[in-house]
């Protein structure tokens, strides 16, 4: 076998060699999808209503699954400057007077944020989840 041979078989087994250990460390089976989040539930509001001109105030929030950065959502408007984390069953939220100037029902719901992914790939992150949402009533 001559020199040139030997090279040419030598650069042909480390290319092998190589596309093998890359293929078998995963690099073909990028998984970016993140999984499903924590979903929070509401149990009651507190106050539960207001009357339409009062002044503003603090609704408080119980529940379960609150992150520590969930954001209370008033009629599909992220709170998120307003929201206050107490706890992973309560939130309070700032709720200004324009905010209940005229009746009606206020949809109230909260959003867990989502996590990034932190893998190789950026995998491993879940999604942002919103709890069902509760009426607040304005009479």
């Amino acid at each position: 076998m001559t020199t040139l041979q030997t090279r040419n078989t030598v650069k042909a087994t480390w290319l092998v060699t190589l596309c093998t250990l890359t293929l078998a460390c995963g690099y073909g089976s990028k998984n970016y999808a993140p999984a499903a989040g924590t979903v929070p539930a509401i149990r009651q509001l507190n106050p539960a209503a207001a009357t339409a001109g009062d002044a503003a105030f603090t609704l408080t929030v119980d529940g379960t699954n609150f992150a520590a950065k969930a954001v209370v959502n008033w009629n599909g408007a992220a709170q998120s400057a307003n929201t206050a984390y107490v706890s992973p069953n309560q939130l309070t939220v700032a709720i200004p007077a324009a905010a209940i100037a005229t009746s009606g029902t206020i949809k109230v719901t909260v959003t867990n944020p989502g996590t990034p992914g932190t893998g190789m790939y950026g995998s491993g992150g879940t999604l942002p989840e919103t709890s069902k949402s509760m009426d607040f009533n304005v009479n």
